[in-house]
């Protein structure tokens, strides 16, 4: 493992493991806060020290721009290359995704009148195996590094919001809107966090989010940032 040391070992298992518990990986103040580092460039030289070792890619300008070039084990994965209802399907060892574009109202998500094309995958690019990929419209959730024109891969949930743990990332359906936003339960509320100051917060009420005007459609897992690279 390009002799590590204890501390960026330790950084490395952070990582993996913020990874597999919300889909995304952890800030500069995430590894601060849970290692005990007093500001953000403590955490900032051991990314960059795993960096140059190769193990993380990092993205400037994004806030949780780190990438593991190699998952601990990729075949252990929980349902790489099947996907739920056969929606992803391994294909020459890759991942045939389709891609979602705009969503009419009252349609389902994975409509083929949405289905703008797929795109074949390395199964090991994320932590679990996506159901499909969601173009991000809009700059509501830039501080997590998700960006306008994104794709995001998104995994299903037949259960709605049951499983859903709070801080995850989630795709929802309002009324007739599909968004993409931050969950997290209050009481018996949900509320849809933005994370850019320029936006507000989303409120479900207890009655609301057991009618059929809202609906969690999936948990977001992870981004792809220049999809023209993969065609």
């Amino acid at each position: 493992m390009k002799n590590l040391t204890p501390r960026q070992q330790e950084i490395l298992d952070l990582i993996r493991s913020h990874i597999t518990r919300t889909g995304f990986p952890p800030t500069r103040m995430d590894i601060c806060n849970a290692l005990g580092f007093r500001s953000p460039n403590a955490a900032e030289e051991h990314l960059k020290a795993l960096a140059r070792k190769g193990v993380i890619q990092l993205t400037s300008g994004a806030s949780r721009g780190i990438r593991l070039t190699s998952p601990e084990d990729p075949h252990s994965q929980t349902g790489a290359g099947q996907g739920i209802g056969g929606l992803a399907r391994q294909v020459t060892g890759m991942l045939d995704i389709p891609l979602v574009g705009r969503v009419a109202a009252g349609h389902p998500i994975l409509a083929q009148e949405h289905i703008e094309s797929s795109y074949a995958i390395d199964p090991g690019l994320f932590a679990q195996a996506p159901d499909y990929l969601l173009r991000v419209r809009g700059m509501s959730m830039r501080d997590a590094g998700i960006l306008d024109n994104d794709l995001l891969a998104v995994r299903r949930v037949p259960d709605g919001d049951a499983r859903i743990r709070n801080g995850q990332i989630v795709v929802a359906r309002l009324h007739d809107d599909v968004t993409v936003k931050r969950f997290m339960r209050h009481k018996s509320d949900i509320h849809l966090l933005p994370e850019n100051p320029e936006f507000k917060p989303i409120v479900i009420k207890a009655g609301e989010a057991s009618s059929h005007d809202f609906t969690i459609e999936g948990l977001g897992i992870g981004i792809i940032r220049n999809p023209a690279s993969l065609a």
